[in-house]
């Protein structure tokens, strides 16, 4: 197996195209860093909320889209990433990426040891497990004193001003890409999808899917604990119903599934999609959520792979590849 993916004819162009997507992305980074120059704190608060979704997506389309662990747990990782960071801002007065570091950390060992109960459920199964994991961990910081209880914590210090905010997230956005691209654009995704598609198949053939799998999700975990850390850093304030909130999870799986699930651009698409839609209808949360669950609906029956995955059909858009 190994020497089949080693040979194949795809791993040149697909190293290639690896190429162009990381020179695209440094160019993005290079562009966007100015923006706080010269755009306001509405188009920075849009930008910022834009970057932690997209952190989010990219992680949760690798742990779905690629190897098949459709989860619902993210906003577990999201408010260990919170409480992390805030805790080390408050008592150790750590700086800000080295807490984000920490809770990358925190985030990736949870999700380790979590796993060996988790994959022993499949499908259904261990999306449910996710989300009672979310559930368990909520609890866990409402009952316990140490965590703030249900009123959570505050944040000691004044916040970072918004501009160095989104200079950060837009760093964290930048890795976050820049890590799923190596995962997507080398023989990594050949072995992840092996996995999604049949896990006994790809066993018999050589690759042992616990660890590939194991290896998704704690990536994933890691980006979301991140992407919470940063999060909290933003509010200055977090408690548990709304860092380990079940939308959280939502969110990110609709974001995915509108974009395109399994395609590099579906995250990007997705994210931009629904900050796009939810700014439309601000000031009709109703129609928002109906809307949403509509646009979900009619995407999953009529094009499943998504915007990207209908674009790409399209004459004049078809040989661009997602």
């Amino acid at each position: 197996m190994s020497d089949a993916i080693v040979s194949s004819p795809r791993v040149g162009s697909a190293s290639t195209g690896g190429l162009v997507e990381v020179a695209v992305l440094v160019g993005a980074l290079g562009v966007l860093w100015f923006v706080p120059d010269f755009a306001g704190d509405y188009w920075l608060q849009l930008g910022f909320r834009t970057c932690v979704y997209l952190v989010l997506a990219q992680g949760w389309n690798l742990m779905a889209g690629s190897a098949g662990l459709v989860s619902l747990g993210t906003s577990s990782f999201i408010g260990l990433g919170a409480y992390a960071a805030l805790g080390l801002l408050n008592r150790v007065g750590a700086p800000l990426p080295l807490a984000l570091l920490i809770c990358a950390t925190a985030g990736g060992v949870l999700a380790a040891l979590v796993s060996p109960a988790l994959f022993r459920l499949r499908g259904l199964y261990f999306t449910v497990g996710t989300l009672a994991l979310a559930e368990l961990l909520r609890l866990l910081m409402v009952n316990v004193s140490a965590f703030g209880g249900a009123t959570g914590i505050i944040l000691q210090e004044d916040p970072p001003a918004l501009p160095v905010l989104f200079r950060y997230v837009l760093v964290l956005a930048f890795l976050a890409s820049l890590t799923i691209t190596l995962c997507t654009r080398t023989r990594v995704s050949v072995i992840l999808r092996a996995v999604r598609d049949d896990e006994d198949a790809a066993a018999q053939m050589g690759i042992r899917p616990y660890r590939v799998k194991l290896g998704a999700f704690v990536l994933a975990s890691a980006l979301a604990a991140m992407a919470g850390g940063i999060q909290a850093a933003k509010l200055g304030a977090i408690e548990p119903y709304g860092m380990f909130g079940l939308q959280w999870s939502i969110d990110v799986l609709s974001m995915v599934i509108i974009g395109g699930v399994g395609l590099r651009l579906g995250p990007l698409v997705g994210a931009l999609f629904v900050v796009a839609l939810g700014e439309a209808l601000a000031d009709y949360p109703e129609a928002h959520t109906a809307i949403a669950g509509v646009i979900l609906i009619v995407l999953i029956r009529f094009a499943p792979q998504g915007i990207v995955g209908l674009a790409v059909k399209l004459p004049l858009i078809g040989r661009v590849q997602a």
